[in-house]
């Protein structure tokens, strides 16, 4: 008689996934792909004409305009994510928005306003990292083992 029931159960469950796979919507994969190529090319289009005005205007080199483009990309996404328009841009457009620089200032300053009511401490603090502290973990890591392959196939100099 269990072993009936197993059967049983095993069948509804193929029934419901079969069921829930023919109902669920298509993903509009073209669609989405171009909404990412879209917005992630213009916050880079954005990157690399703050970084033409810092060199033309300012007197920066190629080599030390990028850390005033970051900064400014930072500051950018920073003040959007404040205001809840970077979040509109993300369901927009999905995986564009999380070009690098701007979309890690986008995760730690969420996590830091949707905490901010528990403290600066133990709620800024302690909470602005979770999501970020995984890339920066994991980017340290993948940074160290090329640095090791790149000893190993290039050499010491």
């Amino acid at each position: 008689m269990a072993n009936n029931n197993k059967k049983n159960m095993t069948m509804l469950q193929q029934e419901y996934q079969s069921l829930t796979k023919e109902m669920e919507p298509k993903r509009p994969v073209l669609k989405n792909c171009l909404r990412a190529f879209i917005v992630g090319g213009f916050i880079c289009l954005i990157g690399q004409g703050l970084m033409e005005m810092f060199m033309k205007w300012f007197g920066f080199t190629e080599k030390t305009a990028g850390s005033p483009t970051v900064a400014v990309l930072i500051l950018i996404a920073v003040i959007l994510t404040c205001f809840g328009v970077y979040d509109k841009i993300a369901q927009w457009a999905g995986a564009g928005s999380a070009v690098p620089v701007t979309g890690f200032a986008n995760s730690m300053c969420s996590a830091a306003i949707e905490h901010r009511a528990e403290g600066l401490v133990l709620g800024v603090g302690g909470n602005m990292f979770k999501l970020a502290g995984s890339v920066i973990v994991f980017g340290t890591v993948a940074a160290f083992l090329v640095g090791i392959v790149h000893l190993i196939v290039i050499g010491g100099a």
